[in-house]
């Protein structure tokens, strides 16, 4: 199956818009707006590239800032397009993240790379990806990079719903080292910090960063969704306070990889 086979079948039967919307999303979307709002200023300009239905960049287009954005799938751009309000300064055009042929190098204060690396299966379209991510955010600019985590999907996948038992993705796992690997059949590419650092290495980047951006949320998905207000107000807050422990980070479903393009 091929990556944009899998892609499209994926995102026309799962409801991308909604995905943030729970308390249970909220912490990954929050997490990652407290992060970025550390390093916004008036008339900083945006870019997101794989933005899906645009929740991250119509919260900042709706905060005054001009977002420009990058999106594969054409299902996404429509419910993008749909949920754009009047007053937005804000674009969406269809583009692979491996390639930004459309887009100048140098342009951009803020790049959001949220989604693809998600989706990317081979050394050569990681490094495509992150490399365009870099070519156009300015000197001295901040990109915001996200990856699904190995280890929860060991134990939710393997251990939590039986995955290792079938026998049916055996071929996929390395069972001295747990280290899962994937094809476009299984969506989603999953990775550990020191595959991040691998790829990181190749570039003149410094890291400010390294987030869970919802660490064991996934676990007790239930019990926040049910928590009141107060309560949601007061995990957030402990979300935040170890979210950047090298002790914890590692039990997160998502990473984030903040870095400054020297």
């Amino acid at each position: 199956m091929e990556r944009m086979e899998a892609l499209t079948n994926y995102y026309t039967t799962h409801n991308e818009d909604a995905r943030l919307t729970s308390k249970r999303g909220m912490v990954e979307f929050l997490t990652t707006i407290h992060y970025v709002e550390k390093y916004l200023k008036p008339g900083m300009r945006l870019l997101e590239i794989g933005a899906g239905t645009g929740r991250y960049s119509h919260y900042f287009a709706q905060k005054g800032y001009h977002v420009d954005a990058v999106e594969l799938m054409e299902r996404n751009i429509e419910v993008f397009r749909t949920n754009t309000k009047d007053g937005e300064h804000i674009t969406v055009q269809q583009g692979d993240a491996v390639n930004l042929q459309n887009i100048a190098s140098d342009q951009y204060d803020i790049t959001l790379l949220l989604g693809p690396m998600y989706h990317l299966y081979t050394d050569e379209d990681k490094f495509a990806a992150m490399s365009e991510a870099i070519r156009v955010t300015r000197k001295g600019g901040i990109v915001f990079a996200a990856y699904c985590n190995n280890d929860i999907t060991v134990y939710h996948f393997g251990f939590q719903r039986g995955g290792f038992q079938s026998g049916k993705h055996n071929d996929l796992v390395d069972f001295e080292t747990f280290k899962l690997s994937s094809t476009p059949k299984e969506v989603f590419a999953l990775y550990r910090q020191e595959d991040v650092n691998e790829l990181m290495s190749h570039f003149s980047t410094e890291r400010l960063h390294y987030i869970g951006t919802d660490m064991l949320t996934r676990f007790i998905g239930s019990a926040v969704d049910e928590m009141d207000e107060k309560t949601f107000e007061m995990y957030m807050k402990y979300h935040l306070c170890i979210c950047e422990r090298k002790d914890m980070a590692g039990a997160t479903a998502h990473m984030l990889d903040v870095f400054r393009k020297e």
